[in-house]
This record gives C-alpha cells, sequence and structure tokens, in this order.
C-alpha cells in the first residue's frame, strides 16, 4: 500500500513536461524508444518507488531489475525519514540558530543571531571575515563570506537584516590537506547516520568539494566523491553535476583518488556522539568539517537527500546503497 500511495502521489504532483524532457534527453542520448521510456518510468515508480528524477540520476534504464532493486530511491528514502525521524523534534535541525545551541559542544565556533547592533558590533570587533547564512535553507543558498573591512559596522549591520542573514559564523579553519584540494571554500563531509536508541552506525559518507565558489554543495557547482567509510579513503573520481569525473581537482591539481580524509577515526567517534543528542530524529545527513584539531560540526539535515549518494561512476557492478541500508538496519538492531 505504501508503494501504491507514493506512486499515485507522485502521478498528480508530477511535472509532465520535465518528465518528458528527461525522457527525450535519455532517448537522444540511448536511442531507447520514447514510448518505451515512458512505460519504464511508470513501471520503476511502481516497482522500486523511484521518480522521473531518480530513472534519469541512477540510469535506471541501463540497469537490470536485480541492480534496480538495490537503488534507494526518493520513495525508500522519504520511507525511511517516516520510519526513523520524530518530527517534533525537527525544530533542532530546521533553524541554523537552534541547531548551533543544541550542538554547541561539537560546533566549535563563534557564532551570533544576528539581533541587537550591540552584540552585532562586539562579534565583529576580533574578525577579519565571517560568514552570514539564512537560519533556514538548504544547498548552501544565499551564503555569503563577508570581509569586514569592506564595511562599515552600521552599514553591515543593516545589509545582514535586509537580506536576512541573519545568522553570523566564524570561519571555519579546514585541515591543510582539504585546504590544497580547494582553499577557496572549505570542503564538508556528508556523513549520513541511522539511530535507534542508543545504538548508531553510520551508513555512508561523502566529500563534497568546491569548485571556484566559496560554497562546496554538488548543486551549487561542487563536486562529490563516496568516502570508504572503514579506511576514511577515497577511492573513486569525483563528479560534479554536469556528469564531469575528475582523478584531480580541476583548479589545484590535487589528487582526489587515493586521498585520505585526515582525523577519520576522530570523526567516526564525533559522529556518534551528536547522534545521540536527538535521537528522535535518527536519520540524519550532518555536515563536518576537519579542522587542525579535529572535526567541528557544520549543520544537520533532517531530510537527507538520496541523490548523491549512489551516483552510477559511484557504484560497482551498478549496485545501490539498499544492501548497506539492510546491513546499518541490522547493526543498531542488534542485541
Amino acid at each position: 500500500m505504501g508503494k501504491l500511495k507514493f506512486v499515485i502521489r507522485r502521478l498528480f504532483d508530477m511535472n509532465y513536461k520535465a518528465m518528458f524532457n528527461k525522457i527525450d534527453e535519455i532517448h537522444k542520448e540511448t536511442g531507447i524508444n520514447r514510448i518505451k521510456l515512458f512505460f519504464d518510468v511508470i513501471y520503476c515508480g511502481f516497482k522500486y518507488q523511484a521518480g522521473y528524477m531518480d530513472y534519469w540520476l541512477f540510469k535506471m534504464y541501463e540497469l537490470s531489475k536485480d541492480q534496480r532493486k538495490t537503488i534507494l530511491t526518493r520513495g525508500i528514502n522519504n520511507s525511511l525519514i517516516k520510519k526513523y525521524n520524530n518530527y517534533d523534534y525537527k525544530c533542532y535541525f530546521e533553524n541554523k540558530d537552534k541547531f548551533n545551541e543544541k550542538f554547541k559542544k561539537y560546533v566549535k565556533r563563534d557564532w551570533l543571531y544576528l539581533d541587537d547592533y550591540k552584540s552585532f558590533s562586539k562579534f565583529i570587533s576580533n574578525k577579519d571575515t565571517i560568514m552570514a547564512k539564512p537560519t533556514i535553507g538548504t544547498h548552501g543558498d544565499g551564503i555569503i563570506k563577508i570581509s569586514i573591512k569592506d564595511y562599515t559596522p552600521r552599514k553591515l549591520y543593516n545589509y545582514l537584516k535586509k537580506k536576512n542573514l541573519l545568522l553570523l559564523e566564524e570561519v571555519a579553519n579546514q585541515h591543510k590537506d582539504l585546504n590544497k584540494l580547494h582553499p577557496v571554500s572549505v570542503n564538508t563531509i556528508r556523513a549520513v547516520t541511522l539511530t535507534k536508541g542508543k545504538k548508531t552506525t553510520l551508513f555512508a559518507a561523502y566529500l563534497r568539494i568546491g569548485n571556484n565558489k566559496i560554497v562546496d554543495n554538488f548543486n551549487n557547482d561542487g563536486l562529490v566523491v563516496p568516502i570508504n567509510i572503514k579506511t576514511g579513503i577515497i577511492e573513486y573520481p569525483a563528479l560534479d553535476k554536469k556528469g564531469n569525473l575528475y582523478d584531480k581537482h580541476p583548479l589545484t591539481g590535487t589528487k582526489i583518488i587515493g586521498f585520505k580524509i585526515p582525523k577519520w577515526k576522530e570523526t567516526l567517534k564525533m559522529l556518534k556522539e551528536i547522534a545521540q543528542i536527538v535521537p528522535q530524529i535518527g536519520y540524519i545527513g550532518w555536515d563536518v568539517c576537519i579542522t587542525p584539531n579535529g572535526p567541528i560540526l557544520i549543520e544537520g539535515n533532517e531530510y537527507p537527500g538520496h541523490d548523491v549518494y549512489q551516483l552510477p561512476p559511484h557504484r560497482t557492478d551498478g549496485i545501490g546503497l539498499v544492501p548497506r541500508l539492510k546491513e546499518a538496519e541490522g547493526e543498531i538492531n542488534e542485541n
């Protein structure tokens, strides 16, 4: 019944123009008949809870039935959120200022919710640059890096108020190894945890790397690549949203394949600790920065996306994340 509800809801909510544009795009790339593609999209919706964007993004038209069963689709992802996340507690993740207060032990940097001019003036008095963010948002949208010397304090205060950039943060100081990859942005780890009661396991981890912007998000021209959760080593080329693959960073030339995440053991330890602070939200995507002194927390997402976790160039034999999901659920359900 859950699968049927998902498909019916998707059929009514679907942007049919966008769907047929994707079908046309696949047809031009592969030569597969458009009518055949259309019915296959509908079939995958019923059988695998996959929307047309899943079908296109994960190249499900190239996969066998057995491979398709392993793809973590939007419908499966939504089921995980419903299963593990009690939304009475989502306020700690929806609002970035509340998040920083709740997780301040792990945020480990100065921050301010912009309210009165006096506290703002004090906050910027010992800083050269700050990050300014909307309190609600995703994909790094609206985040800007500000050089304090470019403004008078009053002019900057008025500007931030006008733009509704109310969360101000000290710029995170990333580890030198990550700085070599791309120094313009803080290159963060997206780590997804599953928690049930007192048990937490790391489900998946990915490194996001900026590409000539101050943010590293995949949807903001950044690169993404999976991290081997056991070793902390990158084994695949990084990918951008246009489908380009990179063994080395296109701007810095730093090698990506074989790159080892510094302070990985400390990061694993921190992830298990922070997942237990609000265990009622059991399926979380964490954004982590590695500093010279260890990992710090940037933010947490109570609605973790699924799009970057199993992109075709990052799958072995076409296998997606469902087998890892079953393994992770077994780990948190062990007696």
